[in-house]
């Protein structure tokens, strides 16, 4: 049995902070606003998995409201997630990202993120795919107020649980 999921995160910039997308420090002027480390493609990507495993969304699991997860990697939280999908018995079949903005350009990126990702995610390098496109400087992500992510995860079961 298949499941697939989809997962959408936003967040807007902040003067104050790193840019981390994917796990990886992107070299910019700004970082994104969020009470975690705001890395937007990890949260699509745990929202795309939770949702393929019926289990609700980032929100539920690691809410704004605890100071536990303040400032917190997403790293370990998709690590956590994955521990949560395996526990329902699946296993990652690919995972299909993109991220929308206008800059940074990260294209120089890409494969430093998804070398990053396959190995927490317990797939193959070939199963992993990232891309990123602009909104040709419409809405926010065009006015380079933010960035959003969405993220498309196939998950395999492999037990019955």
């Amino acid at each position: 049995m298949f499941r697939i999921g989809i997962g959408y995160d936003v967040h807007r910039f902040s003067e104050d902070r790193e840019l981390i997308l994917g796990g990886v420090k992107i070299d910019y002027k700004r970082g994104l606003a969020g009470h975690s480390d705001a890395d937007v493609l990890i949260h699509a990507i745990n929202d795309a998995i939770l949702g393929a495993c019926c289990l609700g969304d980032i929100g539920m699991h690691f809410p704004d409201t605890d100071n536990a997860y303040k400032n917190i990697s997403s790293l370990i939280l998709l690590e956590k997630v994955i521990r949560m999908m395996k526990e329902c018995g699946y296993s990652m079949v690919n995972c299909d990202n993109i991220l929308i903005l206008e800059r940074p350009k990260i294209a120089p990126y890409i494969q430093k993120i998804r070398e990053k990702l396959f190995k927490i995610l317990d797939t193959d390098i070939s199963a992993v795919s990232v891309k990123a496109t602009t909104t040709e400087g419409l809405g926010f992500c065009g006015r380079e107020e933010g960035i959003a992510a969405q993220s498309v995860v196939l998950l395999e079961k492999v037990r019955k649980i």
